[in-house]
């Protein structure tokens, strides 16, 4: 039984949850905004299998000022029943489609880091490729260094100032037969990696037309062991042992 380092439980339809609950040991159920934080927070409470993480996508148009500021004291509120900050980040795939200033988005990823030092809580970033280096920048400028980088992708001087800090980051199922993330499983250390769904997100493949659960990181695991050469349990062990361990769960 493997832990779900990132999915979006409340995406699922409330009569899969339990089921999809079978297929892993926890899963840490990230937030995209104060209403999925709010159902997030309702299915921790009714299952002790989900660690709720509060934050904001940023993968969106950006909230208003008294939206956000709602946002954030709710997160104060209810700091206690977290175990991250997340989902946060910058809009790397909102920018390839439009014209988008990023300054603002920087400064409210600014500002959730802070919040993250605040509550002394890991943070969990949506960061890819460039976008990578200035969530370095924003962490290091706070000293902020429990910091996971979910379904990362980027380039070697990301790769190698996040292993230099000691973030993590979590492998998603299209490891299988994506050739970028199989180099990143090679380069990145064993010690600082965990393994994620991305759920509901679709994967292709094996997975084609399959609804995304938890049982898909059995072939994550299957490929980290062979990359890595070592057996699928000690994969495994390993990984579980990190997400507890960085998630103090």
């Amino acid at each position: 039984m493997l832990i779900d380092a990132h999915i979006h439980l409340d995406q699922y339809k409330e009569e899969d949850v339990p089921k999809l609950l079978e297929e892993a040991q926890f899963v840490i159920a990230v937030s995209t905004d104060l209403q999925s934080c709010e159902k997030t927070l309702t299915l921790s409470n009714l299952f002790t299998k989900v660690k709720a993480a509060y934050g904001f996508h940023p993968e969106q148009s950006l909230p208003s000022d008294h939206d956000k500021q709602a946002l954030f004291n709710w997160i104060r509120l209810h700091a206690e029943d977290m175990v991250a900050i997340g989902e946060v980040g910058l809009p790397y795939y909102r920018k390839q489609a439009q014209v988008l200033d990023e300054r603002p988005y920087i400064e409210l990823l600014d500002q959730f880091i802070q919040l993250a030092k605040e509550l002394h809580k890991p943070i969990v970033l949506h960061a890819v490729y460039e976008d990578a280096l200035i969530a370095c920048d924003l962490l290091e400028r706070h000293a902020v260094t429990k910091a996971h980088f979910h379904w990362f992708k980027g380039s070697e001087e990301a790769i190698e100032r996040m292993i230099h800090n000691g973030y993590f980051i979590s492998i998603t199922p299209d490891c299988v037969y994506e050739a970028e993330i199989q180099t990143l499983i090679k380069s990145y250390p064993l010690e600082l990696m965990m393994v994620e769904t991305d759920g509901p997100w679709p994967f292709e493949g094996p997975f084609e037309n399959a609804r995304t659960s938890p049982c898909m990181m059995a072939k994550t695991i299957d490929v980290i062991a062979s990359l890595k050469g070592i057996t699928v349990q000690e994969a495994g062990q390993k990984v579980t042992e990190n997400t507890k361990l960085f998630y103090e769960i």
